[in-house]
């Protein structure tokens, strides 16, 4: 028979087993800050916001914020990079990936606000066909495995109309709006005005600027993270 006094105990350690196992729960880890060129930050899904620097690991759940003048490059798990343009914004909304389990991968991203050039890594060339998704306000991107160029333009891309721009370096792209689904092959540039409109393949570079600077394009490490005085601010949660 077990006597009050002993049940209270062993309830408390059950209580501080449970509690101990709770905050010791993260999320999914999906990749890792190789190149940046200025300020990033990371939108938890707790609502706080963390400061990113080179090395810092994102999370699954997390929304990546460039600001004005940020080129920031993130290596995935799966060997699949992200470079995010100046004034982006992109969630990873699911992300899993197990060498030994490809038939489970998965890479879902939402692309809200300005640019990216992605490149895929083995998720989107192994298991399922529909694992690695780009979701923008246009149009949803699907790939087997590629390289391509993203640009949104909302009122910020001088003549051109507003709507998603992309350019296809490598592979082919499958870009599906409501009204179907239109592939784009390397070397080709297509528009999508809306949701609601069907893909355009354009005649050529409707005149976006898709180079990138040294500082996201060299070797990993190469570029620079923040001022002496911004340093003090790298991963510390901003209240």
């Amino acid at each position: 028979m077990i006597r009050p006094r002993n049940s209270i105990a062993i309830s408390l350690v059950i209580v501080a087993l449970l509690l101990f196992v709770t905050c010791s729960s993260f999320a999914e880890t999906a990749g890792t800050v190789t190149h940046l060129s200025g300020p990033l930050f990371s939108k938890k899904a707790d609502g706080s916001t963390k400061v990113l620097s080179i090395k810092s690991e994102v999370e699954e759940g997390d929304t990546l914020i460039t600001e004005k003048q940020t080129y920031a490059r993130v290596k995935f798990k799966d060997n699949g990079e992200i470079t995010l343009r100046p004034n982006s914004q992109i969630k990873i909304d699911q992300y899993f990936f197990d060498e030994n389990k490809p038939n489970n991968d998965k890479a879902v991203f939402n692309l809200s606000k300005g640019a990216l050039r992605a490149i895929t890594g083995k998720i989107g060339k192994r298991g399922e066909q529909d694992s690695y998704k780009m979701s923008t306000p246009n149009a949803v991107v699907g790939v087997r495995g590629t390289i391509y160029e993203l640009k949104l333009c909302q009122n910020n891309c001088g003549s051109l109309a507003n709507g998603l721009y992309m350019f296809v370096p490598e592979g082919t792209v499958n870009v599906t709006t409501k009204v179907g689904t239109q592939s784009i092959n390397a070397g080709q540039y297509a528009y999508v005005q809306g949701p609601d409109a069907k893909p355009v393949i354009l005649p050529g570079n409707p005149g976006l600027d898709f180079k990138m600077p040294p500082a996201v394009s060299s070797a990993p490490g190469g570029g620079k993270t923040t001022t002496s005085a911004e340093s003090k601010k790298v991963d510390c949660v901003v209240r």
